[in-house]
């Protein structure tokens, strides 16, 4: 728990563990259904592994995720009080996106990207068997340039490195054009017709490819 802020309003005494650098973010991807250590990593990148556990300690401490334990493997599971922050997060991103002004070039990383996408394809509509999206991002360094989705029985895996499959389409595309596009700031079609985004494949499956994903849930919150 983070220091008291010595008032009895029932804000501050949330924040008094909930505005500790990377708190939220932890919970966010949490309530998203991260629940092993390395996937909550995978989702906080640039979190370092020893604050990580330092904040889950503390959510555990705090009644608001629990860890479970079955052998080797270990989870982190939301409790009922940290389920309903899912609501305050999602409040807290239609704000985000709606006030808080332009992306910088510091914000945009793939990895995050993907690993968002991933938790979004529509399993409904993709082709049965395994589906593989391979993303090239044209204007990042070359180690995070190209990127892998393995989409099959109900389950998407995101790569850094080809995993050997055939690939079913290609998306190739400018970072920030296609986070606009996940974000709901640019639509599909706008983004194919400049060429920001380009999908390559054989022509039914490059057509269906953009409805394969959900979109970011912020994607459909009203612009000022």
């Amino acid at each position: 728990m983070g220091a008291s802020y010595h008032q009895f309003c029932p804000v501050a005494k949330a924040m008094e563990l909930l505005d500790e650098r990377w708190t939220l973010l932890v919970v966010r991807e949490l309530v998203s259904g991260s629940e092993r250590f390395n996937e909550l990593r995978r989702g906080l990148p640039r979190m370092s592994p020893t604050l990580l556990s330092r904040r889950l300690h503390q959510l555990v401490r705090a009644g608001v995720v629990e860890r479970r334990v079955d052998g080797a493997d270990v989870r982190y599971v939301p409790t009922a009080a940290g389920r309903e922050l899912r609501p305050v997060l999602e409040a807290l991103g239609a704000w985000g996106v709606r006030w808080i002004g332009e992306l910088g070039d510091a914000d945009l990383d793939p990895k995050l990207l993907l690993w968002d996408m991933h938790r979004h394809v529509d399993h409904g509509v993709v082709p049965p068997g395994r589906t593989v999206v391979r993303f090239r991002f044209r204007d990042v360094p070359a180690g995070l340039r190209d990127w892998w989705l393995v989409i099959a029985d109900g389950e998407a895996d995101v790569c850094d490195q080809d995993p050997g499959h055939d690939v079913t389409v290609t998306v190739t595309a400018d970072l920030r054009a296609l986070v606009q596009v996940w974000l709901g700031d640019l639509g599909w079609p706008a983004a194919l017709r400049t060429g920001a985004v380009e999908v390559a494949g054989p022509e039914t499956l490059r057509r269906a490819a953009p409805g394969w994903f959900t979109l970011s849930p912020f994607a459909a919150v009203p612009r000022p």
